[in-house]
């Protein structure tokens, strides 16, 4: 496909951080600052068409993940629609990790501002050409690049999780929040004596009492749970019964799972469904 050329070639800067936290130190400022920088120095030259570069649009994904698609980032989606009606040229950003950390969601952006007529470029690579079935190496070395960026992603989450698990198994405090009976200190898991309630349904327990009854029972005596509301026999049976606590939260973490799955085919059926 040509690109025509302008004398102006107008840009929206897109800049994102994550939900996580920038952990490698790269904020908004420094996002901005870099792509006004290669603005400035291709501006005029071949790079770019001779064209001189013009930001039009500073759109800013605060706080975002880069799994998310196009409509759940208000600052993405303001840049195709901006590109879409003409008032854009294309897409200017630190690299393709900002633009989407999840090949689906890159790929499916890079398709969307291509079937509009724009261009998008990044400080690290320059312009990115569209797909040409000429030129099968491109296609290949952008996704190639895309995918290592997701799978680095993925490490870096195995990694913690796994770090949570070893912790746990140890018997220190992984993550969420404690159960009943338990309080973090200087990140560890020690006993909360505030929190009687355990010993007594354990008595209780002992003595005979179901878990419908021992909840009653805690209500009765207006003993507050761990959030400070009332006991549910579902909470109680957690509380005594380590197993069922592990199931539940297996069974969250199953439903999690699936619920990531359909999220990333919606992403890529949104996406998608802008080339219609």
């Amino acid at each position: 496909m040509t690109t025509p050329q302008r004398s102006t070639l107008r840009l929206v800067l897109l800049r994102r951080v994550s939900t996580a936290g920038q952990l490698d130190g790269y904020g908004l400022d420094a996002q901005e600052s870099d792509c006004r920088k290669w603005g400035r120095k291709v501006s005029g030259t071949p790079a770019v068409g001779n064209a001189t570069v013009r930001i039009v649009k500073v759109c800013t994904d605060g706080a975002i993940t880069g799994k998310a698609s196009d409509d759940e980032r208000p600052g993405l989606h303001e840049a195709l629609e901006l590109i879409a009606a003409g008032d854009a040229d294309g897409i200017l950003a630190p690299n393709l990790d900002r633009v989407a950390r999840e090949l689906t969601v890159q790929e499916a952006t890079l398709s969307v501002v291509w079937a509009h007529g724009g261009r998008i470029f990044t400080v690290d690579h320059g312009e990115h050409l569209p797909d040409d079935d000429d030129d099968p190496m491109r296609t290949f070395v952008r996704q190639v690049m895309g995918a290592a960026a997701q799978l680095e992603r993925g490490i870096i989450a195995k990694r913690l999780r796994n770090g949570r698990k070893t912790k746990a198994a140890k018997g220190g405090y992984a993550y969420g929040a404690p159960a009943y009976g338990q309080k973090v200190v200087e990140k560890e898991l020690v006993d909360n004596e505030e929190e009687g309630a355990k010993a007594l349904a354990k008595q209780w327990k002992a003595e005979g009492m179901s878990i419908r009854a021992i909840t009653a029972r805690l209500n009765a005596e207006e003993i507050p749970s761990k959030r400070g509301g009332k006991w549910h026999p579902t909470t109680v049976n957690r509380m005594l019964n380590p197993e069922a606590r592990q199931a539940a939260r297996d069974q969250s973490n199953r439903v999690r799972a699936a619920e990531r799955e359909e999220t990333k085919r919606r992403r890529a059926d949104r996406m998608l469904s802008r080339l219609t």
